[in-house]
């Protein structure tokens, strides 16, 4: 009986912890979306939504944290149980990291407000914000319905956003060489388009984590690579 109400008690500390991972997961999703948005239309006052919402995705983040580190002081789990709850901490980690470089999208909006838009870069970014989007939004039906399927198409979809992002940065070279004036925003929208590049990444590594949830294993191969670009960049 005893062993039992520990169980018990383990699912409800579990579940409770598992809706908090997705009310993030859909804020952190909207965030994207909006911060693209933001660019699109120049709209300062979205960008700063996008950066408001930001603190409740953080403080979503902290309170995941303590309370499967709460549920594993209380309730020791072991096995699959464990590597339940390490993995909750895994993808609160990614999420937040995501909802970081939304956020910095939204702050290089103000910088590029007044400049000349570059030809077709809002689209595609916007495109390719979109593909993020979609990609973590299947990661996290794959985490509910423990489908490793699921995850694995997800891993393999990354190579589309990296593919997105090297003839992005191809434009952006060629507009650089044709007119320096374009070198500042260009500047600009490369970085925006690294940290979408960055959210595919993060999202890959979530699917990699629900993917040892479900089957105790990590993928063994490789997933595939897109990113061919010259430059390291560490976008803030």
């Amino acid at each position: 009986m005893i062993d039992q109400h520990i169980s018990s008690a383990y699912d409800r500390d579990l579940e409770a912890i598992t809706t908090l991972i997705m009310k993030m997961g859909g804020l952190v999703e909207e965030a994207i979306l909006l911060a693209a948005q933001s660019l699109a239309d120049r709209d300062l006052e979205l960008a700063e939504k996008v950066r408001k919402a930001d603190k409740v995705i953080d403080a979503l983040e902290l309170q995941i944290n303590e309370d499967a580190a709460r549920t594993i002081a209380l309730r020791a789990p072991v096995s699959k149980d464990l590597r339940a709850l390490l993995t909750v901490l895994r993808l609160a980690a990614s999420l937040e990291r995501i909802g970081d470089y939304a956020k910095n999208i939204a702050k290089r909006t103000s910088a590029v407000v007044d400049m000349p838009p570059v030809s077709g870069a809002d689209v595609a970014l916007r495109r390719m914000a979109r593909e993020v989007q979609a990609m973590l939004k299947d990661t996290l039906d794959a985490y509910m319905r423990y489908d490793a399927d699921l995850a694995e198409d997800v891993r393999q979809r990354d190579q589309e956003v990296d593919q997105m992002y090297n003839a992005l940065f191809r434009e952006f070279l060629t507009f650089m060489m044709e007119d320096p004036r374009n070198i500042t925003a260009c500047m600009h929208l490369h970085f925006m388009a690294k940290n979408i590049e960055r959210m595919g990444d993060l999202t890959t590594n979530m699917s990699e984590q629900i993917i040892y949830l479900v089957t105790g294993e990590m993928p063994e191969e490789a997933r595939p690579k897109g990113d061919k670009t010259p430059f390291v960049t560490d976008p803030e």
